[in-house]
């Protein structure tokens, strides 16, 4: 099968000829810089490692290492490497991380070494980044909306823009004419209905939550009015060359849910269903939702939100055991990820540890279709790069009958 073939098969829970795989074709699927540049020199390529991602500082996935690894999806992206940050995919020039990796970096990027020996990026003079000293990303200081309380005669959410519009168009057209990739593009709300409003002040926002339901669901229902309009736009200029939207919003910690499913259902699910509902109505994507943590029992509300396709699947969470998962929705819910722990198999265990633990969740999560393999979140630095090709090559080596 071409690679668009053996996902729209995954994702339509069909047998596909293999496994799926995935690195990259996400904001959350994708490799440290530095740990993408060992892998490189394992592989014996020497091209400059470029940041495709300047808050989680991952890298710009290249053709080759991406036959190497077998992967089958790739992202359409917008001009700039983080839009709302402002540093556009262009003039690219040498830099350095903490640890000494060289890699490029757009021409408008020139952080600010600060005092503490960290960087913030700048804008008209604020700090709207920050990344601490020896540190490996960068975290947003700004307020979202909701931290901030804004007031909502003045609130306008960030509408997409014609220069968005016309990179995604172009890369949409080449990539589907030139490649066999399936494609991925996200786009969701202007922020996150949750964590995105939050930003900033996650428990303040959690307190308006609770205290303000009028006051935050019309908060969303703005939000959600221009995301529409959005999302209007970017299925315009796509077309029928997409077959999977992602957005992403986080709605669990490690042990439990961020929030009741109860509120989520009766205070953010409705808001989302409205966004959801006119992409299902008006497009033949799947809806790719990323969200981490323990969140079991959001997993229903999710399906009937018009959630498709769920990662990471962070299968160490409470409760998210692959077969469980594979047992109770795997008709209803495709899972994207799950194949290897991040945070303890993938970067302390061997390349044998991670073999067997890929080959074990990819032989639960594929039976019958409704997997795309890939880890749990992005490649973290300081993983060996035997591990990273242990996780790759495993993924692709399991024959399903």
């Amino acid at each position: 099968m071409t690679s668009r073939e053996r996902v729209l098969r995954a994702i339509n829970h069909q047998q596909p000829d293999r496994v799926p795989i995935d690195l990259g074709g996400l904001p959350q699927s994708g490799i440290a810089a530095s740990t993408y540049h060992r892998v490189k020199q394992k592989l014996g390529l020497h091209s400059p490692t470029r940041i495709g991602d300047l808050i989680e500082m991952t890298a710009e996935l290249e053709q080759p290492v991406r036959e190497r690894l077998g992967v089958d999806v790739v992202r359409v992206l917008r001009p700039e490497t983080n839009p709302g940050i402002g540093f556009l995919r262009q003039d690219w020039k040498p830099w350095t991380l903490f640890d000494g990796t060289p890699v490029e970096v757009p021409g408008g990027f020139n952080p600010v070494l600060e005092d503490d020996g960290g960087y913030a990026m700048m804008r008209d003079g604020v700090p709207v980044a920050r990344m601490l000293k020896e540190g490996f990303y960068f975290n947003t200081v700004a307020k979202a909306p909701g931290a901030a309380h804004v007031d909502l005669d003045k609130y306008q959410p960030r509408s997409i823009s014609n220069q968005d519009l016309e990179f995604m168009h172009a890369q949409a057209e080449w990539l589907s004419s030139a490649t066999d990739y399936a494609l991925v593009v996200s786009s969701g709300p202007p922020s996150s209905l949750f964590t995105g409003l939050g930003r900033g002040d996650f428990a303040g926002w959690c307190m308006t939550l609770s205290t303000e339901p009028e006051y935050a669901s019309a908060l969303m229902e703005k939000t959600v009015d221009v995301w529409i309009e959005n999302l209007k736009r970017v299925a315009a200029a796509v077309g029928d060359k997409v077959q999977i939207l992602h957005m992403t919003d986080d709605f669990g910690t490690h042990e439990s849910l961020l929030l009741s499913a109860r509120m989520f259902k009766s205070l953010i699910m409705p808001h989302y269903k409205r966004g959801l509902d006119w992409i299902h109505q008006n497009t033949r994507m799947k809806v790719l939702l990323h969200s981490n943590g323990a969140i079991f029992p959001l997993i229903p509300s999710l399906i009937e939100m018009g959630v498709d396709i769920l990662n990471p699947v962070q299968i160490t969470a409470k409760n998210m055991d692959p077969a469980r998962l594979k047992e109770t929705y795997g008709n209803q819910m495709v899972f994207w990820g799950g194949a290897v722990d991040c945070q303890k198999t993938l970067p302390l265990g061997t390349a044998e540890d991670v073999a067997r633990e890929v080959e074990a969740n990819v032989r639960i999560f594929g039976a019958g279709g409704g997997y795309v393999s890939g880890a749990v979140h992005n490649i973290q630095p300081g993983v060996p790069p035997e591990n990273v090709l242990a996780l790759f090559d495993t993924a692709r080596g399991v024959i399903l009958r």
